[in-house]
């Protein structure tokens, strides 16, 4: 049910209304189950009901989906606070600013308009890890949920019923009251609105604390939002100084303008853009906005790895380790060996990332896909932090070309298998890599380290694929260990007809 980043897939098949409503249910069950437990046997009276943040990217089948996941959050006793169309990294904010017990976003991300799926945030503003997810997975598939008595209900807010109604229980009113009279939370129009402006002034503070009074002036940004919900970077970086030109602005969950993964083919228009217009940077962000990708000034798309490297080189100092996942490159281990820190790996998934910075207490991680996450910051992937800090670093530093062209990269070669039987394929290339290799990776699929270059055969958590990557300091280096990987597969799979 969950992958790498939740629960993601094609609507109408794998994602359904029926499957938000019993995990909107399961959630709420875990959260009564966990605070019962943690009281004896009761929850405490007077603590109300928990509190859930419901957000949602702009896909057409969003409020379907998210109507359901309220209706079964709510069914088993939790309040909800609707968002409304919103950036993933907003929502996941906005439940540690409310003090709610989780947060729920309706989307797929950068997947196509026909997918959706739901992001689960623990009340730390953290994604739900492997663990997590499991619980909630078990009780759906064994519909064990805990319904409230039919006055025990939660409430919606923001919702038309509990405008026109006022249905709020005595513990939420009070839960509400609280909040509404605290002089770190004041109210505003709509819970949403409250969210993003709470993002946008969390953005523009922690882009003055490292810009300076100067700002941005005198930078030119262009930011492709991709059609998706990152406007809060127009709006930040408009505010920090910086003159700023938008693509692709207005929320439509078909995607209209690019396919909402922002790889250098769909960034095109962002590339040409930046190039003609001589712009310092572009900013290209997915539907959700958890992920931030650039264009250079000179046009040029920057490569996930290549960014990885640059903003892992500012986090770290000597003696620092930075969480990367376990099929990053190896510009990022040079970058980091050039100011005398290191890398340490992590499986796939910006929650291995975030789990593993806040365990040893890094300075940061991320993905080459996109995903980038720093201690000072919040624990969930916030494209538009990252593209205000990689706005600092050009304000800074001088030219993105400039940085980029200081990072060393290696030849890189990456393949797939498709096949229907990946869990047991990967159970017998491992075994047959560790047999013929001495220096041997296993936390997500199996890395192979040789003099000079690596490779890596990992199951996809999305797709019914075995892919393959392999990287050398030559290029008939890194197309022999590709061969070496690919040639593991194919004996795997004669073992297996």
């Amino acid at each position: 049910m969950f992958g790498t980043s939740g629960i993601r897939g094609p609507v109408g098949s794998e994602v359904t209304a029926a499957l938000a409503l019993d995990v909107g249910r399961a959630v709420a069950s875990e959260l009564r189950e966990r605070r019962t437990t943690a009281d004896g046997g009761s929850a405490a009276a007077d603590e109300g009901a928990p509190l859930a943040v419901v957000g949602r990217d702009a896909r057409e089948t969003g409020p379907v989906l998210a109507d359901a996941v309220s209706a079964g959050l709510r069914e088993c006793g939790a309040d909800v606070e609707r968002l409304g169309v919103a950036a993933t990294p907003t929502v996941a904010r906005a439940v540690r600013a409310t003090n709610a017990a989780v947060g729920v976003c309706v989307t797929a991300s950068h997947n196509p308009p026909a997918d959706n799926g739901l992001k689960l945030w623990t009340a730390s503003g953290r994604a739900y890890d492997v663990d997590d997810a499991e619980r909630v997975a078990a009780r759906v598939r064994n519909d064990r949920f805990s319904f409230a008595d039919w006055d025990g209900f939660g409430t919606e807010t923001d919702s038309p019923d509990a405008v026109e109604h006022g249905s709020t229980s005595p513990a939420s009113q009070a839960r509400q009251d609280a909040v509404e009279h605290s002089s770190t939370s004041p109210r505003s129009a709509s819970p949403r609105q409250d969210a993003v402006e709470r993002h946008r002034e969390a953005l523009v503070a922690d882009g003055r604390q490292i810009i300076g009074s100067d700002g941005l002036e005198g930078l030119d940004a262009v930011v492709d939002v991709g059609n998706g919900t990152g406007g809060v970077t127009a709006d930040a970086l408009t505010e920090l100084g910086a003159s700023v030109t938008t693509l692709n602005a207005q929320p439509d969950g078909c995607f209209p303008a690019r396919p909402s993964e922002p790889t250098a083919e769909h960034c095109e228009a962002l590339t040409d853009h930046v190039e003609a217009t001589g712009a310092d940077l572009g900013i290209a962000h997915d539907g959700d906005a958890d992920r931030m990708m650039a264009v250079d000034d000179h046009g040029r798309f920057v490569s996930g790895d290549v960014l990885l490297a640059l903003f892992a080189r500012d986090a770290a100092s000597e003696g620092d380790q930075v969480a990367v996942p376990i099929d990053t490159s190896l510009a990022v281990d040079s970058a980091l060996a050039a100011v005398g820190a290191s890398a340490v790996r992590t499986p796939v998934g910006d929650v291995h990332v975030a789990n593993r910075i806040a365990e040893d207490d890094l300075p940061f991680g991320g993905e080459p896909s996109g995903a980038w996450l720093w201690r000072d910051g919040v624990p969930c992937p916030d494209g538009p932090l990252a593209a205000v800090r990689l706005a600092g670093l050009v304000a800074e530093r001088g030219p993105l070309s400039t940085l980029v062209d200081g990072v060393e990269t290696y030849p890189l070669e990456r393949d797939s298998v498709e096949t229907d039987r990946k869990d047991d394929l990967m159970e017998v290339v491992a075994n047959r890599v560790r047999r013929e290799y001495a220096e041997v990776t296993s936390i997500d699929g199996v890395r192979a380290t040789v003099d000079g270059g690596w490779f890596l055969v990992r199951a996809s958590g999305t797709e019914p694929l075995v892919r393959l990557t392999a990287e050398a300091k030559t290029p008939e280096h890194a197309e022999s260990l590709l061969a070496a990987a690919r040639d593991a597969v194919r004996a795997a799979e004669s073992e297996l007809a």
